[in-house]
């Protein structure tokens, strides 16, 4: 008979992913991510400082998201901590419950948006009460790939955010 041995990370990843212990993926073990950690090897950021340098009366700013060629599904399952900011989307009373975690101030809004590799469609059951548009935050929990498109841009990723708080580095 052959023995498996899990650990709690993959326990916590499996069960959370089916719905069955989220409370548990907001636990203290996760990863620390930071933008680039979303785009594969060999692959190039275009910097924000480029992606402000737009003509605003041109056609809508989803119309000049730039494409991505790839993501991270190694990422899969795994329970992490990524900063951003907000972009709302989703409200239940005053809470937002989803929204576009966007790795720069203005990102879908008021500049062209970023790849859909640098972007993160991000919900959560507890409405989370924003301070405003573009509040930073660190969100945890499980991560995964997950092709979207919304009115504001195309989204490669996804986060069930088990923990949202004021952007702490």
């Amino acid at each position: 008979m052959v023995r498996r041995v899990v650990t709690r990370r993959r326990l916590i990843a499996s069960l959370g992913a089916f719905g069955l212990i989220p409370q548990l993926a907001g636990a203290d073990e996760y990863i620390d991510l930071d933008w680039k950690d979303l785009v594969p090897k060999g692959q190039t950021i275009v910097p924000p400082m480029l992606q402000g340098l737009i003509d605003h009366d041109q056609a809508p700013l989803s119309n000049q998201q730039p494409q991505s060629t790839g993501v991270r599904t190694d990422l899969n399952g795994q329970i992490v901590r990524l900063p951003g900011f907000i972009v709302p989307i989703e409200y239940s009373g005053t809470g937002v419950t989803a929204f576009i975690l966007v790795p720069f101030v203005g990102a879908c809004v008021h500049v062209p948006p970023p790849p859909p590799n640098q972007l993160v469609f991000v919900t959560t059951q507890e409405p989370y009460e924003s301070s405003g548009m573009f509040e930073p935050v660190n969100v945890i929990g499980m991560f995964g790939v997950s092709s979207m498109s919304t009115q504001l841009a195309d989204i490669a990723y996804a986060l069930s955010a088990d923990r949202i708080e004021p952007f702490k580095s």
